[in-house]
Formats: C-alpha cells, structure tokens, sequence
C-alpha cells in the first residue's frame, strides 16, 4: 500500500487525497478532520492514527518554500499503520499542511536546479508565516492558522511536536526547544547512510548549545541571540506552545540539494573577516534588489500581494543582519559555520530578487530581463560556489522520517 506521489512533491490536494485514502483504508485507526481555515478560505486538515493518550503531533508546511514535509508526513503516517510499535502506547497526528495559502503560490513540485526552484519560490514575510508570526505580531492579530495551530496543541497536548523543514541548499540539521538525549546518534547514522552532509554550524542555530553534531539546542528565553537584529525570535514561535504542556518541539531540516561545505568541523584561519566580507556582500547584492525594486515600484499596482510583501520584507532584514555579522563576534568559528553564513547571505537577496521577479512578469514590466538575468546568474553562482549535489527525493523523505521516529523514542524514553 502506497499512496505517496513518487519522483516529485506532491500539492496539498494530492496530500490530503492520499491522507483521505489511508482514513478510508484503516476507518478503525484513521481519523481525517478540518481543524481550521486560512485567510484564503483553504481548509486545514489533521489526519490522526491511533487512540493513545499519548500524542505526537506532526507538522508540514510551514514554509511554502520547503517541499520535503509533506512526502514525509504521508510517508509516516503510513509507517505508523503499519507498524504497531509505534502506536503502541503514542497516537500520531499530522497537520497536512499549516500553509495552503503560502503552498499554492510556491510553484516549484519537480526543481530540476536551483534556477527552477527560485524561478517558483514564495515564501512569506514573517508576519504572515503560521509558526512565526507570534515572534512579531501581537496575540489579537494572530493569522488563521496560527490560531489553528496552537488550538490543536492544546487539544492533543503532544509530549512531542516535529515540525518538517528543509534547506534549498545546504545539510540536515535538528533544532530542539528542549534537548532529547540519544537522538545525535540516529541522527547521525541516517544521514550517513543517506549520504545526507550534517550541517554542524547551522547559522539559524547560531550560538545555540549541541547535543550532538547537528543537534542544537535552543537557548532560554531572555538569552541573548547571536544575530540581535533579526525580528522573528524561534523562542517566541509556536514551537515554544507545548512546553506548557510539558512537551517539546524538534524541527527537524533536510535539503534538497546537498553541499559538503557545511559540514566542516575545522576552524576556519579568521571567521570575524570572512564574515565581515561576507557582509558586504549581502548589502551590495541588496541594493541591486532594491535599486530595481525603487525603479518598477511606481509603475505596480497597488496595493501590494504576498509576493511583494515578501520580497520587500526579506530586503528589510539585510541592513540589521549585515551588521550583526560585522559587528558581533563570531558565534561560532569553524569553516562550517562560515560556509552556513555563506549560504545565508546569498540565499536571502536571491529569494527577494526571485519574488520579485515573479510580481514584475506578472506587471509585464520592463526591468523584467535585468532582473531575470540576476536571478539566473546568483542561481548559477549559489549551486557553484557550494557545489550542489541533489540529494533524492526518497533520501530526503526517509531521513526527514528515521529522524522524527528517533526524536519520538528518545523523547519518550527521557520522559519516563
């Protein structure tokens, strides 16, 4: 029995079809319910396996851009039917998709490089992202799906939540809100097996303790941060929601194509001036972004659409982010980290320019060929620079999996 989507990634409507397919195979196990809307009307759907008190709460798409979760979330929830050791005493919930709205303008189902996945790419600003937005919005003015979000953990009250990210380009790497004992091991392991780089020095996880190599450990609230600027605070999210009843939540990243250069564990001759050049770099390929943008914005419609808004949100971190990268020590100084600076720093203009560009074809504007030709060619220099290597979409999936089962596990054993 299989009903996952092969060789590409599936549409939310592709996964809530073969989530209702599995509820309709196993009626005594499988329970499908709409548990929310989104501000576009898009149903939320929670697929639960099991009866035990004990909840594990899974979660896809929560960024638009990181395709990889839902493959995995129907991968384990068929994995889950099939093996009864892992319902035994734990039911497993899985929130589809905490996105549609975001998912249905990211276009990208078949990248073949990473020109095609840009020439796709949406990813919302941070207001509008369902797990970050309470890091920057007020309780009142919460979105839809954060509302759902939230209202579900409070129902299951899950000892465990994984939410399913990924990297375009990079390695795997597991964010904790708590630390779980025994999982760098697994973790570890399955990315070896996979032939899946651990990224070490992740720069989302910048200052953050280890558990392991590529496990890190969020720091309380009320720590200080490695990047100060940077608005949407992880210990402010969702992820933080079911500590209050006495769970946890792993993130859990994989990438769609793989770089070895991000997981070097070796110093690196002088951290504080590659980064510091590093940042220079950000600011001027913003400003080429910027310059653009200040040349079409009179001639686009108003008022501005999620494209738009997120393309200008993504140009207003650099200036803060530049200068915690010029200003701050380096929170780590191994070329991995470097390396993952590196990534971070061409990724960021790269995603402004390519949204832009989408809301520029759109307008049929004329700076359309210029700002095509940047795309193209960062595109080209990203894959080069880190030399890209595709890591398969069954890889990604089964590592993605093995790593939620391990956390499920040894968060349950810790617990005990």
């Amino acid at each position: 029995m299989s009903h996952l989507p092969e060789l590409r990634y599936p549409s939310v409507t592709e996964i809530v079809t073969a989530a209702r397919a599995l509820a309709a195979h196993r009626p005594d196990l499988c329970v499908l319910r709409q548990v929310g809307v989104s501000r576009g009307g898009r149903p939320l759907h929670l697929l639960s396996v099991g009866h035990a008190r004990r909840a594990v709460l899974v979660v896809a798409g929560a960024h638009a851009n990181e395709p990889t979760g839902g493959s995995t979330l129907l991968h384990l929830a068929e994995r889950t039917l099939l093996q009864r050791e892992l319902r035994r005493d734990t039911s497993w919930h899985f929130l589809l998709c905490a996105d549609p709205d975001g998912a249905s303008l990211h276009v990208t189902p078949a990248p073949r490089t990473l020109l095609d996945y840009h020439l796709g790419f949406f990813r919302p600003a941070g207001p509008e992202q369902p797990e970050w937005s309470p890091s920057v919005l007020p309780p009142d003015r919460l979105p839809p799906e954060t509302r759902a979000l939230t209202r579900v953990i409070d129902e299951l009250r899950p000892y465990l939540q994984v939410t399913l990210h990924g990297t375009d380009l990079g390695g795997s790497w597991v964010q904790l809100t708590k630390d779980i004992p025994g999982l760098a091991e697994p973790f570890a392991k399955s990315a070896a097996e996979l032939h899946i780089p651990v990224e070490t020095a992740a720069s989302d996880a910048a200052g953050w303790p280890a558990s392991g190599p590529g496990v890190h450990v969020m720091p309380a609230p009320g720590s200080d941060t490695a990047y100060p600027s940077m608005p949407d605070d992880a210990r402010h999210s969702t992820w933080y929601h079911a500590h209050r009843y006495g769970g946890l939540t792993a993130v859990v990243e994989v990438p769609m194509w793989a770089s070895d250069l991000v997981d070097d564990p070796a110093p690196h001759p002088d951290p504080a001036a590659a980064l510091r050049r590093l940042a220079r770099r950000l600011l001027t390929d913003a400003v080429q972004v910027e310059a653009v943008l200040g040349r079409a914005a009179p001639r686009l419609p108003g008022p501005d659409g999620p494209l738009l808004r997120a393309a200008k949100w993504a140009l207003e971190l650099v200036p803060g982010l530049a200068g915690d990268w010029s200003q701050a020590p380096p929170a780590d100084l191994t070329m991995a980290y470097v390396g993952s600076v590196d990534a971070f720093g061409r990724r960021l203009p790269l995603r402004a320019a390519s949204m832009l560009l989408r809301v520029l074809q759109e307008a049929d504007d004329s700076e359309v060929p210029l700002l095509a030709d940047l795309v193209a060619s960062w595109s080209e220099a990203f894959a080069e620079r880190f030399r890209a290597r595709w890591v398969p979409l069954e890889n990604q999936v089964e590592h993605q999996a093995r790593t939620v089962v391990a956390a499920a596990r040894h968060a349950r054993d810790s617990a005990a």
